[in-house]
């Protein structure tokens, strides 16, 4: 293992300003979820599962926006989806803290589809920049920059929330949205190698083999474990009568995420994907036996060192299976298997939850990782097993 790798990325033509701009611009999508829940929670003084209904409207819209971003990437440029998506960005962070619950339930979801798709677009982004025998080492730090981003952005939307009020929170990401949206404009990356073809019309089986189809079923599977788990950390330190250490339990699960994707980036030699999101199930299935807040952070680890590997093994393998040409409309694809697996996590693990107990509800999440793994060997077959590096000259 070295971190020479990361040095050598970071000296590549463009990298450090582009990094700068996708760091910021990743924030205000951070802190969204919990200013948004704070909103209805607090400033409409309605119940969480009223603002569970915004969140699930937010996401349904971004599962069908991302492909749709993504192809206007692939055909008109980054420019022109940017424009597109600050358009709707703007609209509703803008209108949204003065707006009746069912108003903002409906401009929830409108705005949803055309929520700016930073992760996508940074993947996309570095799939074009970077050589591909950096792939796996780009992919690792963006990972790590989104679990930054993580850690960062919710305790700034809570601040503000809390200590002035939800519409000033709205108003705030609204902005930084934009500023986020207008600093990517004005880099105006490349999206593409220079020499790659323009984007063709094509059937959506040409996309959409098996073999993508199963990495985006690892991927939907990675973000329910994660969610779930959310749910279950939550579950179990309420359990335990330690709900205040939540806050700290997340923030070290965060950082032993990106402790894990630094280290999978500097491996001379990575784990497969399969492997990846096999273990993370396998891992996660005991973290339920903790009783306290301090045994649940170390059985955290493992699953923990695990999460942004996959992710960056995941976004690595869809440039692998994906033409140049329509990588934006693949990226969005990814981007809606994510957004599904968050959707689908925390209700699927709360409701286990609700009729056991919260060990059970760190069960429920492994099997689901570890089912994932299933059904993906059988649709995606060994080019999930090899590492993306060895796919990446087998394809």
């Amino acid at each position: 293992m070295t971190l020479t790798s990361y040095r050598e990325l970071v000296m590549l033509p463009r990298m450090r300003p582009l990094m700068a701009v996708l760091l910021f611009a990743r924030l205000p999508g951070a802190a969204a979820g919990v200013v948004l829940t704070l909103h209805v929670v607090l400033g409409l003084g309605l119940g969480y599962a009223a603002a569970g209904a915004v969140a699930a409207s937010v996401t349904i819209g971004m599962a069908i926006g991302g492909p749709v971003l993504g192809r206007i990437v692939d055909r008109h440029g980054l420019r022109r989806m940017v424009a597109v998506a600050l358009c709707g960005e703007t609209v509703f962070w803008s209108t949204s803290p003065w707006l009746p619950y069912v108003a903002l339930v409906v401009l929830a979801f409108a705005a949803g589809t055309m929520t700016l798709p930073v992760t996508s677009v940074s993947r996309q982004v570095l799939a074009a920049l970077v050589p591909r025998s950096r792939h796996r080492t780009a992919f690792s730090l963006d990972s790590v920059f989104t679990e930054i981003t993580f850690m960062v952005g919710p305790a700034l939307g809570v601040l503000v929330a809390t200590g002035v009020s939800t519409a000033a929170a709205m108003v705030a990401v609204g902005a930084a949205t934009v500023l986020g949206g207008l600093g990517l404009y004005a880099v105006n990356p490349p999206v593409r190698s220079a020499d790659a073809k323009p984007a063709e019309h094509g059937p959506r089986d040409s996309l959409l083999g098996k073999p993508m189809v199963a990495v985006l079923l690892v991927s939907t599977a990675t973000v329910l474990v994660l969610s779930g788990s959310d749910m279950a950390i939550v579950a179990t330190l309420r359990q335990a009568g330690q709900i205040q250490m939540s806050g700290l339990v997340l923030t070290l699960w965060s950082l032993a995420s990106a402790v894990g994707g630094i280290v999978y980036g500097a491996l001379r030699r990575p784990v497969p994907l399969l492997v990846l999101i096999g273990l993370m199930g396998l891992v996660t299935l005991p973290i339920g036996l903790a009783g306290q807040w301090w045994t649940l952070c170390l059985l955290l680890v493992p699953g923990g060192l695990l999460c942004a590997p996959t992710i960056a093994a995941a976004s690595s393998m869809v440039t692998r299976l994906s033409p140049e040409s329509a990588r934006g409309e693949a990226m969005g694809f990814y981007q809606s298997a994510l957004t599904v697996g968050a959707a689908l996590g925390a209700p699927l693990v709360g409701a286990v939850v609700d009729r056991t107990t919260a060990a059970w509800g760190f069960s429920a999440a492994g099997v689901a990782g570890l089912l994932a793994t299933g059904f993906a060997w059988v649709l995606g077959g060994r080019k999930l097993t090899v590492d993306t590096d060895e796919a990446a000259t087998s394809t």
